[in-house]
């Protein structure tokens, strides 16, 4: 495995997005360049469900990838294709804009009052920003879990990591991996 060294380290800022959802952004404004093809990164966390109920109603996206992982809490989703569903703790809510899709992510009270999770914002390559929209649920339990040599834990969402493949095969995870450290060993 290469080790590659921290050569610079962002402070996420605090904003509001959607109908009143408070988060933090680590990356969105000038940093896109170092980043690319990922366009944003916002960090969802509280325990107050004044901060993240109003959630994100009826918006559209065209052009990029969006994909969002909770950790904690249950946020509902539609889209103007007529998906429909939910992702919990452990879920991943992967959607391709495309050509255009208009969709609403909207968080519900948990059981512990606490909401969190991330979401990131992929740019499609120009050859595909046209592409028909589509959506999906990646469920906890279709994640693989792997184990690295140095004891981290990882679960693989996309891309391959240790001869292990993700369930999301496309698009951006062609391009680079998508992974979330889980623990040390």
């Amino acid at each position: 495995m290469t080790t590659r060294r921290i050569s610079k380290i962002f402070k996420s800022r605090p904003t509001i997005e959607g109908a009143g959802v408070h988060l933090k952004r680590a990356f969105g404004y000038s940093q896109v360049p170092l980043f690319d093809p990922f366009l944003m990164l916002d960090d969802f966390h509280s325990s107050n469900p004044d901060e993240y109920l109003a959630g994100f109603p009826w918006h559209p996206h065209r052009g990029i990838e969006t994909i969002t992982y909770v950790l904690e809490g249950l946020v509902e989703h539609g889209d103007s294709m007529g998906n429909k569903g939910s992702i919990g703790a452990g879920d991943v809510q992967w959607m391709t804009a495309g050509s255009g899709i208009i969709h609403q992510e909207m968080p519900q009270v948990s059981p512990t009052g606490t909401m969190w999770g991330f979401q990131f914002w992929a740019n499609l390559p120009a050859s595909q920003k046209m592409m028909a929209p589509r959506y999906r649920d990646v469920k906890a339990a279709d994640i693989p879990n792997v184990t690295l040599e140095n004891g981290v834990t990882v679960r693989i969402i996309a891309g391959n990591v240790a001869g292990i493949q993700g369930p999301v095969g496309d698009i951006v995870s062609n391009r680079r991996c998508l992974i979330s450290v889980c623990r040390p060993g």
